[in-house]
């Protein structure tokens, strides 16, 4: 949705001073903790970047400024930005989860047919999935929701409170009772079927995905529900035991686990995570006092998934149940948690306990103590499994260690693979030298791999990829406009001294000068955001009205904030870094304000005769090839001066390079 859209939106729905209180209200180190670990770093926060896969934490919070800045993808703006661009929300989408999590009321006005249309389908599916939730849940309360899926619950042990934290439901028998009240509610048909919760046949006969089942939503991370899972309740050979809603527009299975959004809080502060298999698991591991738990739901462990609980912790510890069997099945996939740099470690429970069933028979101490005296790391535990099976045949003893060699070799950092290979070594009662040799075919051969296929599917980054260089002796398209907006930004009302015509000093304050000199040569911006920026600063001036502090990072349009995050966090980060590596004192850009500022207006000056020299000849050429006399010997005097103009002021750069416009 453009910022003109969710604009038109808001002023129908949200006033003002709702949308102040909301801005007001909200803690933006609060809320992005919920999706990234964040942790103290000065006077701002850093950790990992949630848009992009990462080792090194690019990713910046300044709670003094109410923004972030992922340096990694160039991504910053405000707590409402980070929502959208995260959650995909749209602006009011936003705006409503942060007044939802702050207690604060919007009161809204019936929706115009216009209003209606304007919404997208995102917005439309989540809405119906709101409306699912709450009506599977509404039936546990009918006589047969009570007598038939809360009664499973309660015998499951599932407490009352869990039932309603989980906004755990149940789906009636009736196969088209969800279909027929989602549209008597106004709901559309096609968005019914888009979800997944209505299928729709060939002669247009709709029915219920979901029926006869007790239902499990799944929820996002921001804690909407994307998706449902139900499970069957009568003995039947021919259908799923578990049946999940389909991939659509919100709802992408490899990217969810399920519990994280309840879970979140406890990994990140647990620095750990417990990895189950079933929803009743994560459910009576919560009962039992052990929040930091998610499930994979029954499928394998996808990159994406991992990715994600990385963010709030690199420690995960997998729980297996009794079933020797089930775990070699399973335990292949788990290579991708080693892979990607998790530390795993794995328990495994007593004879016929799983997690959910171990949860409801112990006490949240008595599941600890267990989870440290039985815990162990991931290759020992593979290791040992494997070895059984092996006993005293050569050939199946070397093909247990080529398994295990393999799982070794995907770790990405070299300690831990040395630590494991050692400890390999004595429980396989192999030399050392040999695991090590074979680790380093097997990376070899998988780098050689990716290099291959690099070579036939890399592609050179656009340059408006790349960000401009901080470079003040080359004028780039824009890039005067922009430093001029930057030092008006950052410096507003900073004073320098500078000198008059009669060499006289006098104080003067950043945004006075420069609003000064623009108007006095009636400069424009030609960059629609830098126009509007600076015709913003410019009338709180002319009121004699202070800007507000966070006028525009908190501004309607998303393009004008995160432009400006992009303009206040343009250095800090590359600063830091070479302050670092080289440990030597960087004079302040703010020491420097008497020189560089009068140098970017001059500047920004050349960047506007440039344009008016390439618009200049441009003319004197069309001219030149219609033979317009009139024109030629005009054009040819103004570009002259123009010329001139442009070498007098390259002076006042100390005869920089200038890159004319094409």
């Amino acid at each position: 949705m453009s910022p003109v859209t969710a604009l038109l939106i808001l002023r129908g729905m949200i006033d003002k001073q709702t949308i102040d209180k909301i801005f007001s209200a909200a803690d933006i180190v609060e809320v992005i903790s919920e999706f990234v670990t964040l942790k103290k770093s000065g006077q701002s926060f850093k950790g990992l970047s949630p848009f992009k896969n990462e080792k090194t934490p690019s990713f910046f919070v300044s709670p003094a400024k109410g923004i972030f800045k992922c340096f990694s993808s160039g991504i910053g703006g405000n707590v409402v930005n980070f929502l959208m661009e995260h959650e995909k929300l749209s602006y009011p989408e936003a705006l409503r989860y942060l007044a939802r999590k702050y207690n604060i009321e919007i009161v809204e006005k019936e929706e115009s047919i216009e209003e209606k249309q304007l919404k997208n389908e995102r917005e439309s599916l989540l809405a119906i999935n709101t409306f699912a939730g709450e009506y599977f849940s509404s039936l546990l309360k009918t006589e047969e929701g009570r007598a038939i899926g809360k009664s499973y619950f309660l015998e499951r042990g599932l407490r009352e409170t869990s039932i309603e934290k989980f906004q755990l439901g149940y789906a009636r028998e009736d196969r088209s009772a969800f279909t027929r009240a989602a549209i008597d509610k106004g709901f559309k048909p096609e968005f019914l079927v888009k979800t997944g919760l209505t299928i729709q046949k060939e002669n247009d006969y709709r029915f219920d995905r979901f029926h006869g089942r007790v239902i499990f939503p799944i929820h996002s991370l921001s804690g909407q529900i994307i998706g449902f899972a139900g499970r069957i309740l009568k003995a039947d050979d021919k259908a799923a035991k578990y049946i999940n809603s389909p991939e659509s527009e919100i709802y992408h299975k490899s990217q969810v686990l399920y519990g994280l959004y309840f879970s979140k809080l406890a990994i990140a502060k647990e620095d750990k995570c417990y990895l189950v298999e079933g929803y009743t698991d994560v459910i009576s591991m919560f009962q039992t006092g052990i929040e930091n738990v998610v499930s994979s739901s029954g499928t394998s462990l996808t990159v994406e998934q991992i990715r994600l609980l990385k963010r709030f912790t690199k420690n995960i510890t997998v729980l297996y149940d009794g079933d020797e069997a089930g775990i070699k099945a399973s335990i292949r996939g788990i290579d991708i948690l080693l892979e990607e740099g998790m530390n795993v470690r794995v328990v495994l429970l007593p004879q016929d306990e799983d997690p959910d069933s171990f949860a409801r028979h112990h006490n949240s101490q008595e599941f600890m103590n267990y989870i440290s005296e039985n815990e162990c790391d991931f290759i020992t535990f593979k290791t040992k499994l494997l070895i059984k099976d092996a006993k005293n045949d050569p050939i199946r003893k070397s093909s247990l260690i080529s398994d295990i060699v393999r799982s070794i070799a995907v770790i990405p950092e070299s300690i831990p693979r040395s630590v494991y290979i050692r400890e390999c070594s004595k429980l396989l009662d192999v030399d050392e030298k040999i695991l090590v040799t074979e680790t380093s075919k097997i990376r070899r051969t998988r780098f050689d791999q990716k290099v291959r296929q690099a070579g036939r599917t890399v592609e050179l980054p656009a340059f408006d990829s790349k960000p401009l260089p901080q470079l003040p002796a080359v004028i780039v398209k824009y890039q005067a406009e922009k430093e001029v907006i930057r030092l008006l930004l950052i410096y507003e009302n900073q004073s320098f001294t500078i000198k008059d015509t009669e060499n006289k000093l006098h104080e003067v304050s950043v945004k006075e000068y420069l609003l000064h000199e623009i108007e006095n040569d009636e400069l424009e911006f030609q960059h629609p955001i830098f126009h509007q920026i600076f015709s913003e600063i410019k009338e709180y001036y002319y009121r004699n009205e202070a800007l507000p502090e966070k006028h525009f990072i908190f501004h309607h349009d998303s393009a004008v904030s995160s432009a400006v995050v992009d303009l206040l966090t343009s250095n800090n980060y590359n600063l830091s870094k070479i302050w670092h590596r080289y440990e030597s004192f960087v004079a302040s850009e703010d020491m420097k304000l008497a020189e560089i500022v009068p140098e970017a207006l001059m500047a920004f000056k050349i960047d506007r005769v440039l344009r008016m020299l390439k618009e200049t000849e441009d003319s004197l050429k069309n001219a030149q090839e219609n033979n317009d006399i009139d024109n030629i010997d005009t054009l040819q005097n103004k570009y002259i001066i123009l010329n001139n103009l442009k070498r007098e002021l390259s002076k006042g750069l100390g005869e920089r390079i200038i890159i004319s416009h094409s």
